[in-house]
């Protein structure tokens, strides 16, 4: 274990965290987490737990958290679609090389409905950026 710990820890959830104050300045030496807030990424929101009241270090802390939270999160979501592309091509070369007849299909008409449902999203969606792009050339 690291020499020193950090003040704050946040044990993530679905939207957010539930975030406790690190303490180990106490007579056993023992590690002391005391919940201090819920933290909610989606809306911003900070709740303090129970009957406390939040310094401004704590609200600093925990909005320097949700923030790189944020950017993680972003981060992530865009590494996993990049991982998708790498799925398809593994699986094209599947399909194309090692696949058996019943393997295929198996699994075809899924993939299909799969790849067609989302190649109409991305054309649209790529049809509306280009007619945003051109709306902002002219005005």
């Amino acid at each position: 274990m690291s020499a020193s710990l950090p003040e704050y820890y946040f044990r993530t959830r679905d939207n957010g965290a539930a975030v406790f104050r690190v303490d180990t300045e106490n007579r056993q030496r023992r590690i002391e987490m005391d919940q201090i807030a819920i933290v909610n990424i989606r809306n911003g929101e900070i709740k303090p737990h129970g009957e406390r009241k939040l310094t401004n270090d704590d609200i600093g802390a925990i909005r320097d958290w949700m923030e790189e939270r944020v950017k993680t999160l972003a981060w992530r979501d865009i590494d996993d679609i990049l991982r998708t592309v790498d799925h398809l091509n593994l699986t094209t070369q599947w399909a194309q090389s090692r696949a058996t007849l019943d393997q295929l299909d198996e699994v075809t008409d899924s993939l299909l409905l799969a790849m067609h449902d989302l190649r109409s999203v991305l054309v649209r969606k790529k049809a509306e950026s280009l007619m945003a792009k051109d709306k902002r050339k002219i005005d």
